[in-house]
């Protein structure tokens, strides 16, 4: 049986994540400096999760689908209960206002973003499981749509915005390529938006980061801040950037630049040209993933078909969640951008994701989905 992951996914995310240690280490020298009195404390330690994310999808690779199939309802468990974990006080750590994180020794650990890869997994097994439930009676649409509203409650009392637009994208996006009804689809859709209205107008500070969209340069030193000094770094960077480690906006203009805001600084030091061949990099990984989910479709393999489009949801709604933000495209929120960003449970989660798509396509190529 083959075993060699297939290039067309491993070349563009290996790409990706060797471009985002270049842009993290650019990006975070003088803010480590300051902070850490070591100007290498961020890229190093991306390199310690590079590894043990390079680990993770090595373990993930290697096990079958069926298992992940099989369980996916007790990895869900698991993402819940995490993430009931990082709202109680003196467990969950506090950063910025937002309760997200649970502190594992020196490192850190976000729930709500094992909850993504949870979430894909268990509703793609739901979906074969009760595939006429879910394409025919309301009752097969709604329960998947309780355990969503769950994650969802849990998300927003962290509170993190970004993750529950990325949960229930993906979840309805998934749910609508398994062929739901387009009434009852339409319906729930317009009720989730409506909520999602609501959650924006009900907190102050998320309106003032919708009136600071629509102008950012009405109050530049204040709401509009991130979003022009962020515009400033792609109007520095023109055609060909300003080299890397050349970025004037990363010297404490930008806040924390090699977080959210690493695509600016990536842009400012490469250019329109640099910033556009990383945007081709995400077409490619996400062009290949769903070409994966295609032939398992083909292949009459549809959990792998299912995992690949929530994975592939996944990708593309952070990317351009990330890019959009940073270009002054959609109002500012906190997301990391996909094997970029400096984070590490998000790059074990990605590399993971990626994992399953390759397994998929290993066990395709093997000429059955038991493979």
């Amino acid at each position: 049986m083959p075993v060699v992951p297939d290039l067309g996914l491993l070349v563009p995310a290996l790409a990706l994540v060797l471009l985002g240690l270049v842009a993290i280490t650019s990006a975070s020298i003088e803010y480590a400096e300051l902070n850490y009195q070591n100007s290498w404390f961020h890229a190093l330690r991306h390199l310690v999760y590079m590894a043990a994310a390079a680990s993770v999808a090595l373990v993930v690779y290697r096990v079958p689908m069926r298992f992940w199939e099989t369980t996916g309802w007790a990895w869900l468990f698991l993402a819940l209960v995490l993430l009931i974990l990082v709202l109680i006080p003196g467990i969950g750590r506090e950063v910025n206002g937002s309760q997200r994180w649970l502190p594992l020794g020196p490192f850190t650990l976000q729930p709500s973003e094992i909850a993504k890869l949870a979430m894909i997994v268990y509703l793609a097994g739901y979906m074969v499981r009760r595939e006429h439930e879910v394409r025919h009676e309301w009752q097969g649409f709604l329960k998947p749509m309780a355990v969503l509203f769950a994650a969802t409650l849990l998300l927003m009392v962290e509170p993190d915005f970004g993750a529950t637009v990325i949960v229930v994208g993906s979840a309805f996006g998934m749910l609508f390529l398994a062929g739901v009804r387009l009434g009852h689809f339409l319906l729930v859709l317009a009720g989730a938006l409506g909520a999602l209205l609501v959650l924006v107008v009900s907190e102050p500070y998320r309106v003032a980061r919708l009136t600071a969209y629509t102008d950012p340069w009405a109050d530049p030193y204040d709401t509009g801040f991130q979003l022009t000094q962020s515009l400033i770094a792609f109007g520095r960077g023109e055609w060909f950037g300003l080299g890397l480690g050349n970025s004037i906006q990363k010297l404490f203009y930008l806040p924390e630049a090699h977080t959210d805001f690493v695509f600016s600084i990536w842009a400012e030091e490469t250019g329109l040209v640099g910033a556009l061949g990383m945007m081709g990099l995400y077409v490619a990984l996400i062009g290949r993933v769903l070409w994966v989910g295609r032939a398992a479709h083909l292949a009459s393999y549809p959990f792998g078909a299912y995992v690949c489009y929530g994975v592939a949801l996944v990708y593309s709604g952070q990317a351009f969640v990330n890019m959009g933000v940073s270009s002054g495209l959609l109002p500012t929120k906190g997301l990391t951008l996909p094997f970029v960003s400096y984070g590490g449970t998000s790059l074990i989660i990605c590399c993971a994701m990626l994992a399953m798509v390759a397994r998929i396509e290993r066990e395709i190529r093997a000429g059955g989905r038991r493979a």
